[in-house]
């Protein structure tokens, strides 16, 4: 039935932190009913309207699921991270270039497609959707024109959500509630398998014994901090002795290039813009604690259990982690750069029971 509630009204039954009523305040009704009639008006072109289904069943063992949607890495790890609900299915992938790398060796997915007509070939009983966007439906009316399929996000569009806590409600919800609201709480993380030509090559990096990892970059100003030159020379000041590695990508060699100027070669190593985000995340994995901005480096962190320094603009920390992170967040409603670089040093010393101290006032 008809319903414009679907643009903004969470699809299961449980809470998870959200930013509806925020969109409700600055979306225009306008707007959500136009957004609404073109997905639902597109899915009728294209044949689609008689074929949505509300529940995966046991009929539905050979799964496709379209992830294009999702527009950064740490998107399509939180997206795709409820796949683990799915365990007795065969799940095939198919997603852009640039997400696919996440996924190349993953443990629950059959086969990674990025060219549609691979998926084209093969017989599935179910399709998941990401969304009922134009693409979306497209691409399924392409690779599955006949085949059942069920929306994850569906019409849901605009709102902030918990994207973790969403895929794992939203699955739960599909699979008939086969599990309590607090079950789901305390199983919901990303998921990511790290391969083992990935883990042989990060073991035989020159990584320290005990070390920081910190995440250099970012692709958004507001969620790209400064002051990692100053958080690094408090550390220093803390236990000269420090190891750090510093991480990211392309984005994060010229701050990267400051800091190695600046500070002691025994004290800092560089994988900036070397490795793969699998291979990074390994790296991270052999860390005692990673301090990052809010960006996919985190997600991985936290599909691998790292302990995490996380700092949020926007998106606060309610929305961005759950219960299983090991995290110690700070965050500014506008952006990380508000954050002072002492009130990073003064987290750092909490986590590791150290005594801050303030060296300017000295």
């Amino acid at each position: 039935m008809l319903s414009f509630k679907d643009t903004y009204t969470l699809p299961f039954k449980f809470w998870i932190p959200n930013y509806i009523d925020f969109f409700l305040k600055n979306m225009s009704a306008i707007y959500r009913i136009s957004k609404y009639f073109k997905r639902y008006i597109y899915i009728i072109i294209k044949g689609q309207g008689s074929l949505e289904v509300q529940t995966i069943g046991e009929s539905h063992k050979n799964i496709l699921w379209i992830n294009y949607s999702a527009p950064s890495l740490g998107d399509s790890l939180m997206d795709l991270s409820s796949r683990i609900l799915l365990e007795n299915k065969q799940i095939d992938l198919l997603t852009s270039d640039k997400n696919a790398q996440i996924f190349e060796s993953d443990e629950l997915f059959r086969n990674v497609f990025t060219d549609q007509t691979e998926a084209s070939g093969n017989f599935y009983d179910l399709v998941i959707l990401d969304s009922y966007s134009t693409r979306s439906i497209r691409l399924k009316a392409e690779v599955a024109n006949l085949v059942e399929y069920v929306g994850m996000f569906g019409y849901f569009n605009g709102p902030e959500v918990n994207r973790v806590l969403f895929s794992f409600h939203r699955m739960n919800h599909l699979l008939g509630y086969c599990k309590s609201e607090s079950q789901i709480n305390s199983l919901a993380k990303c998921h990511m398998t790290v391969s083992k030509d990935d883990k042989r090559l990060v073991s035989k990096l020159k990584l320290p014994d005990k070390f920081i990892a910190i995440v250099l970059g970012g692709e958004w100003e507001y969620r790209t901090y400064d002051n990692w030159a100053k958080v690094i020379e408090h550390l220093l000041l803390l236990d000269d002795n420090i190891k750090i590695v510093t991480i990211g990508s392309d984005n994060a060699i010229k701050i990267n290039e400051i800091i190695l100027e600046k500070f002691p070669e025994s004290n800092l190593t560089s994988f900036i813009a070397k490795y793969t985000f699998n291979q990074t995340a390994q790296i991270i994995s052999k860390s005692m604690l990673l301090i990052c901005c809010d960006g996919g480096l985190m997600h991985a962190a936290n599909s691998l259990g790292v302990r995490i320094l996380p700092i949020f603009a926007r998106l606060n920390a309610e929305m961005q982690l759950t219960q299983s992170s090991i995290a110690y967040p700070l965050s500014d409603e506008f952006n990380v750069n508000n954050i002072p670089y002492e009130e990073v040093v003064m987290k750092y010393c909490e986590i590791f029971n150290l005594d801050y101290i303030d060296h300017q006032s000295e």
